[in-house]
């Protein structure tokens, strides 16, 4: 597979389609067995709140890997991230409920990087429960 997007036809400030991804307890399970990732954080609440946390916290990688979801699904093609990278800035909250949490998540191209290689910088914006829960979410992309 090769990205779908070409690279002429993008500029900075090319939006790329936002998405909202749900987050439970079920969804921190499954996760937690598929990574090996069970620190209690994720999955007991009277942990989390004793080392001060307001409630379970989805897993950082599982909200990185979800944000990235946004470039992977523009660009058609997972392999077109070349580079990743994020800050985790607030945790994703997951209450122990029907609904869960929301994971809201905008892209914008930033910089044209490399006309030769085709690359292009994006930037994320991730939100759960209206905070920004990744700073400096960037991936570089390369383009048909």
């Amino acid at each position: 597979m090769t990205a779908g997007i070409a690279y002429a036809d993008v500029e900075v400030g090319t939006e790329l389609p936002a998405a909202s991804f749900p987050v439970t307890r079920a969804t921190l399970v499954r996760y937690a067995g598929a990574s090996g990732d069970f620190n209690p954080i994720h999955w007991n609440e009277r942990f989390a709140r004793e080392v001060g946390l307001p409630d379970v916290i989805a897993h950082g990688m599982f909200t990185m890997a979800e944000a990235v979801r946004v470039v992977t699904d523009w660009a058609g093609d997972p392999a077109a991230v070349v580079e990743y990278g994020v800050r985790f800035t607030k945790p994703v909250v997951v209450p122990d409920d029907d609904t869960g949490a929301l994971i809201e998540v905008t892209g914008k191209v930033a910089a044209r990087l490399d006309d030769e290689a085709r690359t292009v910088r994006v930037d994320l914006t991730a939100r759960s429960a209206g905070q920004k829960v990744l700073g400096m979410a960037r991936a570089v992309v390369r383009l048909a």
